[in-house]
């Protein structure tokens, strides 16, 4: 059945002005409210509160990537809402005694309340502790349990990424500075792939930023990377049976091999911190598959194997039984500061059916002046995923066969606005 929606054109006036004094910490996270996803729940952040030492973020770690009838491959566990408040340091401080490892379970959280998870599977070969496993070799490459943003959940419910997220930003966006993506639990923030060749000038080229690890030059897995020779009893199981990067002990650090630390980090200047902070990124690289190449995540991934920052455990951000802080002062509730809303009618008539749609989208446009319009599909974490061409006046039929279940937005930009229509894919 045929739906004619006139479009509302809705100009919001923003205060800057309180914005301007907040910290990234506060601002950059992905809230809603009133969007329900996977399991019935809230997708993204509910609520972010903060004082003059601390933000508090609530999720119920429900990604609004997620389609809202999603069965992981080979996969037994489902994503369950869990019902987070974890706490941000609004001034974080770098580590200056023994380094604090990034542990199992969450070690810090992306900005649509997303658990991030270290490089490792919570398995070590024969239980040794010794060697242990790489999760994206162990449940990616060879299990096949991840979604097509690349995370899943545990068996405890909780959804998680182990690498760069793929559905909440462009890998291949190497034009310009990747945005900030979340915060570590030492509070510092996480940034994409692509950054200034000069971390101090943002005048500078752009390139991908690549991390220090490199696989070891072994032949068997019977010594450490620090040169520790093994008792038998200890070695790890022949590079024949698993490969190279099957274990994060493959793994070893060369000092000034790529563009970051040990933590894969380093000092920079961003548009969300002018005066320089330290800036943890992802890591992704070109790989070859036959004729084609990909880039894919890269150890190790998102931060190193230990924080930069000091980790407060008092924080209740790690550990067992980790994520229910508690707030136990004065908070202020951060929503985006709109002023004033008003509302007017646009020109443009759009026909877009069928809404769900299933294979085939037909969209009709009537407007006078104007040949063609320009129109964008975003996935509902802001991600563009196509750019299409509307031509006024027939009938434009467009095959989405290929987008997964789930909620989109399609933007149309004529010669005087942008407006924006929900969109739902159901198959």
């Amino acid at each position: 059945m045929k739906g004619t929606a006139t479009l509302s054109v809705f100009i919001f006036v923003f205060t800057t002005f309180s914005h301007a004094q907040l910290s990234p910490a506060i601002t950059c996270w992905q809230q809603n409210t009133t969007e329900v996803g996977f399991a019935d729940a809230l997708t993204n952040v509910q609520q972010v509160n903060y004082s003059s030492t601390y933000v508090y973020v609530k999720t119920e770690d429900i990604p609004s990537w997620i389609p809202i009838a999603y069965d992981w491959p080979n996969n037994p566990w489902f994503a369950v809402p869990m019902n987070y408040q974890f706490r941000f340091r609004l001034n974080p401080t770098p580590n200056v005694g023994p380094e604090t490892k990034t542990g199992y379970g969450h070690i810090g959280l992306w900005k649509n309340g997303c658990s991030i998870y270290n490089p490792k599977d919570a398995k070590s070969y024969q239980d040794s502790s010794v060697w242990f496993q790489n999760a994206w070799y162990w449940e990616h490459l060879l299990g096949e349990t991840f979604d097509e943003c690349i995370g899943h959940p545990n068996g405890s419910g909780e959804y998680h990424t182990h690498v760069s997220p793929a559905c909440l930003y462009s890998f291949e966006d190497s034009l310009v500075a990747s945005p900030l993506l979340g915060y570590a639990f030492d509070s510092y923030p996480i940034y994409g792939a692509y950054g200034h060749a000069d971390p101090m000038d943002t005048n500078s080229p752009i390139i991908r930023l690549k991390s220090s690890y490199r696989l070891r030059n072994i032949t068997d897995r019977t010594t450490l990377e620090d040169g520790t020779v093994l008792q038998p009893t200890l070695y790890g199981p022949s590079l024949a049976i698993h490969p190279p990067g099957a274990y994060m002990e493959d793994y070893e650090y060369v000092p000034g091999l790529g563009d970051l630390d040990e933590h894969n980090g380093r000092f920079s200047i961003t548009s969300e911190y002018p005066n320089g902070i330290y800036t943890y990124h992802t890591t992704i690289e070109w790989v070859a598959h036959g004729l084609n190449s990909t880039l894919e995540p890269m150890f190790p991934y998102v931060l190193g194997t230990a924080y930069y920052g000091e980790v407060y455990p008092a924080d209740g951000n790690t550990g067992p039984n980790s994520g229910f802080v508690e707030i136990n002062e004065p908070v202020t509730p951060y929503t985006y500061p709109i002023t004033s809303i008003t509302e007017e009618r646009s020109s443009l008539e759009l026909k877009i059916y069928p809404n769900p749609v299933t294979n085939q989208l037909h969209i009709e446009v009537a407007a006078a002046g104007q040949e063609t319009f320009v129109a964008s599909i975003y996935a509902a974490n802001a991600a563009l995923v196509r750019t299409i061409t509307i031509v006024p006046g027939i009938f434009n039929t467009y095959d989405v066969s290929d987008l997964s279940n789930g909620i989109y937005y399609l933007q149309v930009r004529t010669d005087a606005e942008l407006i924006t229509q929900r969109l739902v894919v159901a198959k």
